[in-house]
């Protein structure tokens, strides 16, 4: 675990949760949200070292951040998670669940071992997270998951993805209506494709030029984007509320 800055801090700020947060979208969010006066626990699965980059690139700047070792499947993990950003913070007012894995190839072939595996991380893990969210969040704070828009692309070889990122959306529409009266916000964010390890893994140079002409600006996303999307849902962003939100550059 790895401590925060020293600066002294004040009882308005908000406090954010991000999951996935040691690299690629996740890291940039928690850098961002940051950036933007909140205090960030970073959670990670598994890569200590890239966890604490995250931490020094944001105490760097005069914020606060700490990580913590979190699986988003084991609701111990995540109720520990929350406890320690209580306890060093006050409370939590927002929940980012950037923590995701894909894994491509065809339905008819797919390794049913590692659909479970992927549906893990992105099913139960997105329901422990928003669980432990809806019963441990301040009043007014917001809630952001993470969807594909590959679900519309529906481009073959990603469905067993595209399946457990349309858990997701249903899991944000309805934890929206569930939390009715106490003033948090629940969305999805669909990036397109992005310019991250988990995007460009994999996929040669012809396929990447390919997809990033995909979209009218001719270009793949960055992580910046994305986070841009997600500081708006996590702060000003009040009255949206329940949708998914396609951040693609226009690709659908």
């Amino acid at each position: 675990m790895t401590e925060t800055s020293t600066t002294t801090t004040t009882d308005d700020q908000r406090v954010a949760i991000v999951t996935g947060g040691s690299r690629g979208i996740g890291r940039e969010v928690a850098r961002r949200l940051a950036a933007d006066g909140q205090r960030v626990a970073v959670g990670y699965a598994g890569n200590e070292a890239a966890a604490q980059e995250t931490v020094d690139a944001i105490t760097s700047h005069g914020g606060h951040a700490f990580a913590q070792r979190a699986d988003v499947a084991d609701e111990h993990d995540v109720a520990a998670l929350f406890d320690e950003a209580e306890a060093r913070f006050g409370g939590v007012d927002v929940v980012v669940n950037a923590a995701g894995t894909m894994t491509l190839g065809p339905i008819a072939d797919f390794d049913l071992d590692v659909l479970d595996r992927m549906h893990r991380t992105n099913i139960r893990g997105t329901f422990v997270v928003n669980q432990a969210a809806a019963r441990r969040l301040r009043d007014g704070g917001a809630i952001i998951n993470f969807s594909t828009s590959v679900k519309k692309l529906a481009l073959p070889g990603y469905g067993p993805y595209a399946a457990s990122k349309g858990a997701v959306d249903a899991v944000s529409l309805v934890l929206a209506k569930e939390l009715r009266g106490r003033d948090i916000t629940v969305n999805a964010v669909a990036p397109g494709p992005t310019a991250t390890a988990l995007f460009l893994d994999g996929k040669d140079e012809e396929t990447i030029s390919q997809m990033s002409r995909m979209n009218p600006l001719e270009r793949l996303g960055t992580p910046e984007d994305i986070a841009e999307v997600v500081a708006l849902l996590a702060g000003p962003g009040r009255w949206i509320n329940g949708q998914t939100l396609y951040a693609n550059g226009g690709m659908v």
